[in-house]
């Protein structure tokens, strides 16, 4: 091909494409729903191949617009960095994304070991359940849970994570014995449609019915549903590492005992252009070090297991 695309449905094509939706592609560009799938739609044809599957209101990158979509976002993020520069963004702030939980049980407590290690650096830490786009928010480098394949963006394996039922001793004490997995159902559970209860439950052979779960109550945070079941208020599924200090302080045990991996795990997550950037290399290095360091302190994989 002799000549570019047209630029513009290009542009279209990456937001599209890393958000892998539309509307949202739409309402970041400032453009109708009904644009944005009119622009893809002549980027297909000017390409004579097909960018995403479509299925409703869905849609889906082919296994042609996954294979293109890196090169492009790549280079979108290549340029919004060259005017960022240009601009005079400071250097000397980094920007970590992370979920509440993650934020409040994990990186606070210890980011204050980051910083001493590199003075000259400001951090902020923004914290949101919310999947952030790196380029529209000013994120450096991010904690995400899933599966590890985010197009553009290099994604690096911290570890895997233990779920588990877990509540205070004492409504252990007037819940239990509790037999097996089963009997969890009939107990009062912290935000019962969490899909870690399905996770869970799967994973230990108990096949839940949605429509018949009582009245109870709906956290939407871990952090809450920790404190929650500390406090008494029934049984929560968490992530064991991140309460690792409560479990080993005798205040939440295992209702029953199990061995569930969670089917995401967590990474560190920067886009692809800035993987050599020093600020974001020394924060990606650090909480590697930090989680190899947890590993190797638990090699039974109580909390960390190795997947």
């Amino acid at each position: 091909m002799s000549n570019l695309p047209p630029l513009a449905s290009v542009r279209v094509f990456e937001a599209a494409a890393r958000l892998e939706n539309f509307t949202a592609a739409g309402q970041e560009l400032g453009m109708t729903q009904a644009a944005v799938s009119y622009q893809v739609k002549l980027l297909e044809e000017r390409l004579g191949v097909s960018l995403f599957h479509r299925a409703g209101r869905k849609v889906q990158l082919t296994e042609r617009g996954r294979s293109l979509a890196p090169v492009i976002i790549r280079a979108f993020d290549e340029m919004r960095q060259g005017f960022a520069a240009l601009a005079g963004e400071d250097s000397s702030v980094l920007t970590i994304s992370c979920t509440n939980s993650f934020a409040n049980l994990w990186l606070a407590p210890r980011i204050g070991g980051f910083q001493m290690r590199q003075p000259g650096l400001a951090v902020r830490i923004s914290s949101s359940d919310a999947l952030v786009d790196f380029a529209r928010d000013g994120i450096d480098v991010a904690i995400r849970g899933g599966k590890g394949e985010w197009p553009g963006l290099d994604a690096r394996l911290l570890s895997h994570n233990r779920l588990a039922p877990l509540c205070s001793p004492a409504f252990l004490a007037a819940n239990g014995p509790l037999a097996d997995a089963r009997a969890l159902l009939a107990l009062p559970r912290l935000s019962p449609n969490d899909i870690w209860w399905y996770e869970w439950f799967a994973d230990m052979g108990v096949e839940v019915d949605a429509s018949v779960i009582p009245p109870s109550i709906a956290l939407d945070s871990q952090v809450m549903e920790g404190r929650a079941a500390i406090a008494g208020q029934g049984i929560a599924i968490l992530n064991t590492y991140l309460w690792k200090a409560e479990i080993e302080a005798g205040l939440l045990v295992e209702a029953v005992p199990s061995d569930v991996i969670e089917i995401r795990a967590y990474w560190v997550v920067n886009p692809h252009h800035a993987r050599n950037t020093p600020k974001v290399k020394a924060f990606r290095d650090w909480i590697s070090a930090e989680f190899a360091a947890e590993i190797a302190k638990d090699p039974e994989g109580r909390f960390l297991p190795r997947g």
